[in-house]
């Protein structure tokens, strides 16, 4: 094993130091070479959650690239704002301002039949848009909020973009952004709706991530004789609006060290030009962070049950309507 390999490892291991700016601040010294300039000519994007923060960062760095960027929001003052400053950020981007209210399937469905018909071939679709709260709440349509925004609808939005994505040229890539905060959560197949246990805001989050994960490598078998990859990734300790809103305590211990938006989305942006062109060079379905695959679990193994895989497999597509 290289001394890098071994000096990354215990980086990752120590949390501190590879969560925070420290992370990056080594390993750009040993990790994969960055994205050529022009490496995302001509290809398509659609980002979500992409008004501010990470979602916003990404956008950004893939429009330097040369991606046609879908600036995916929910709400249409955010959008505009966060266009305006896109605009402003990269003179030369193209950006494309879109709306949807991911928590909302009927609202999922209706941009997926619109978007498909406007924009043919998909090179990647990231699922970066992310909430919390205080309190359990549901949607319209009776699911939990957390569960609905990060997990159900990404999971019909994949499926609905499925022709788009398969139809791209050089491969395509379905990235999820996900979250350090998953190690902590078991995968709740039994009550994913988080109806049982005593609401946490910050635990849903965990366990939404959690979902995520397992839910992108399954999905990886599904999408890959469709020449479609699917990633997922955590950004590290990143200081967002966000994390400033529902964990201000964590915030004010870890404010010096945490990363800015940049550092966060660098991952996110290297997936996107990456991961297509590896093929059947590296299996599909991986987690990474600071360009490299990491372990989903530490210590007892958390998300490999098949059995519970399966299960919360069928809840999804139950809940969705799809027969992926």
């Amino acid at each position: 094993m290289r001394l890098t390999d071994v000096l990354d490892t215990v980086l990752d291991r120590s949390v501190v130091l590879g969560y925070t700016w420290i992370g990056p601040a080594l390993r750009q010294h040993w990790w994969p070479e960055n994205p050529a300039p022009g490496s995302m000519s001509g290809k398509h994007v659609l980002v979500t959650g992409a008004t501010s923060g990470l979602g916003k960062a990404t956008a950004a760095g893939l429009a330097r690239l040369g991606a046609d960027v879908y600036v995916l929001g929910h709400n249409r003052e955010h959008i505009e704002r966060a266009m305006v400053e896109l605009e402003s950020d990269v003179p030369r981007g193209r950006f494309h301002a879109e709306q949807c209210d991911l928590s909302n399937l009927a609202d999922v469905r209706r941009f997926c039949e619109d978007f498909a018909a406007r924009v043919p071939e998909l090179s990647t679709l990231i699922h970066n848009a992310g909430t919390m709260s205080h309190e359990r709440r549901e949607t319209d349509e009776g699911h939990e909020f957390t569960l609905a925004t990060m997990v159900l609808g990404p999971h019909l939005m994949t499926s609905l973009l499925r022709g788009p994505m398969a139809a791209a040229p050089d491969g395509a890539s379905v990235l999820f952004m996900s979250s350090g905060g998953m190690y902590t959560a078991a995968l709740r197949d039994d009550d994913p709706e988080y109806r049982e246990d005593a609401y946490s805001g910050p635990k849903a989050y965990a366990r939404v991530k959690r979902m995520q994960v397992v839910l992108a490598q399954m999905w990886a078998q599904r999408l890959a004789p469709d020449g479609i990859t699917v990633e997922s990734m955590h950004p590290g300790w990143v200081d967002t609006r966000g994390v400033a809103r529902y964990l201000p305590k964590f915030r004010a211990i870890t404010l010096p060290f945490m990363r800015n938006v940049e550092e966060g989305a660098d991952t996110m942006i290297w997936l996107a030009v990456a991961r297509p062109r590896a093929g059947a060079q590296s299996a599909s379905g991986q987690f990474w962070h600071d360009r490299r695959a990491r372990p989903t679990s530490y210590g007892r193994d958390r998300d490999q049950d098949l059995e519970k895989r399966r299960r919360l497999w069928d809840y999804v597509a139950a809940a969705t309507g799809t027969d992926d």
